[in-house]
């Protein structure tokens, strides 16, 4: 009962210091408060029973009373807070990933498009306020999950993302494009593509360019991702007899020049990302850039515990009485 307890006018427990003052006082007049009689032998007499020295509990009792209203004045009261959150600002994110057979690379560990997996997921579990979907590309382009705001439906679908779904090759246009045609109805403050690739423009039938216009036209900010070290990277070039790939050093091409070009003309941002670290980083601070506003409402609900106090108080007045009335009536 008494866990969790505070109280809405603590100042008045300074109250409680006039007890000792009165304690003393009672203690200081306690002689002048009966009768005295002056006789030259008490023989005859009863002596005082064990009541006349119990009498400082009627006084005891008042002030143990006092003590308890006071307390009940201060209002002791326990306090239950809940909050309801609500998205002011809402967030729809496309995230657009090559799934080309140079995303097999192990410049990353294990390699490219495991290390990107990784790291999406990490991004969208911190996203709980905003819709994403996924578009993977190669050669060709499909949406893989539509903008949803169900995260274990786009968690399961990232990693169900992998090789050789598509056409090999790098069809930028095309996943941006894709992308595009995702977020064009959406009806949020904010939307967002995040497009990665690892090598340039090879592929599809609709230019880099003619899409970002299009995102252009929408709305839609851009933030362009190179993956891949500098300098050669440990990548598929051929199959094996058994259908694995066969693997060789080969120079990282990424063409970065195209997908600044993108993010620029969409308001959005390039990043490089040349390891691990690297591409988490890049996560984060695209994380940090896309604020959602949140706007948060605290309930409070006081219950008040003074009602217990008072019945206390009115107890001890009650047995004061009591007493005053019967045992100690003689005495007093």
């Amino acid at each position: 009962m008494f866990e969790n307890i505070e109280f809405a006018n603590p100042q008045l427990f300074w109250l409680l210091s006039l007890l000792p003052i009165a304690l003393v006082w009672y203690i200081l007049t306690r002689k002048n408060q009966v009768a005295s009689l002056r006789i030259s032998s008490i023989k005859g007499f009863k002596t005082s029973s064990i009541f006349s020295k119990l009498k400082p509990l009627l006084f005891v009792l008042r002030l143990l009373a006092l003590a308890a209203v006071i307390t009940a004045l201060a209002r002791p009261q326990t306090k239950e807070v809940s909050t309801r959150t609500k998205t002011t600002k809402g967030i729809d994110i496309v995230m657009s990933i090559d799934v080309s057979s140079s995303m097999l690379a192990r410049d990353l560990k294990p390699n490219r498009l495991d290390a990107l997996k990784d790291v999406a997921e990490d991004f969208i579990k911190k996203r709980p306020n905003d819709r994403i979907g996924l578009v993977a590309y190669a050669g060709e382009s499909y949406t893989k999950t539509p903008i949803t705001s169900d995260k274990s439906i786009v968690l399961a679908a990232l990693r169900d993302i992998d090789y050789g779904q598509l056409e090999d090759g790098t069809a930028i246009g095309m996943g941006l494009a894709t992308s595009v045609n995702r977020l064009k109805e959406s009806k949020a403050i904010s939307k967002v593509i995040i497009l990665l690739t690892d090598g340039v423009n090879n592929a599809g039938f609709i230019e880099p360019q003619t899409a970002a216009d299009l995102a252009v036209e929408y709305d839609i900010k851009t933030y362009t991702i190179g993956l891949g070290t500098n300098g050669n990277a440990l990548t598929p070039i051929a199959y094996k007899r058994d259908g694995t790939f066969q693997y060789g050093m080969r120079q990282v091409e990424i063409d970065e020049e195209l997908l600044e070009d993108i993010a620029d003309v969409t308001g959005g941002k390039y990043f490089r990302a040349t390891d691990n670290d690297k591409l988490e980083e890049i996560y984060d601070e695209i994380n940090k850039l896309e604020k959602t506003e949140i706007e948060e409402f605290k309930y409070t609900k006081y219950e008040e515990k003074f009602r217990f106090w008072v019945f206390i108080a009115g107890i001890f007045l009650l047995l004061e009485s009591l007493l005053r009335a019967t045992i100690f009536k003689s005495f007093i």
